[in-house]
């Protein structure tokens, strides 16, 4: 059941009622709840709020908890493929890297002499 917040035209006391969605809406400050020593039986209405929020207990939610079928059946596949890929033995006539050469020593400050 929800629980609903209500406020007083007379005193203004803001106070939370616990009812049913279906129940109606409060009339009238509850004796029980009525700051004033006299029951002032002032007109009260319902406050729109914001909300308690959202409460997860357990042992928790994932987002792959719901997924459709079509979504788990190609992810089985995919991950059998890679799985297979992974398993295989390297290629035999794949070529090593080759080392890097050597540069060519820079010319030095003085320049070659043509003949």
């Amino acid at each position: 059941m929800p629980t609903y917040e209500y406020v007083c035209s007379k005193c203004h006391h803001h106070f939370d009622i616990v009812q049913p969605i279906t129940g109606k809406p409060l009339t009238i400050c509850p004796k029980n709840l009525c700051p004033r020593k006299t029951w002032g039986k002032g007109r009260v209405k319902r406050v729109v709020v914001g909300g308690g929020g959202l409460i997860f207990k357990g042992s928790g939610f994932y987002a792959t908890d719901y997924r459709s079928e079509g979504y788990k059946a190609a992810a089985k596949k995919d991950a059998a493929s890679t799985s297979a890929a992974s398993a295989s033995p390297a290629k035999k006539d794949a070529k090593p890297a080759e080392p890097a050469k050597p540069k060519p020593a820079a010319s030095g400050s003085t320049p070659a002499k043509s003949g």
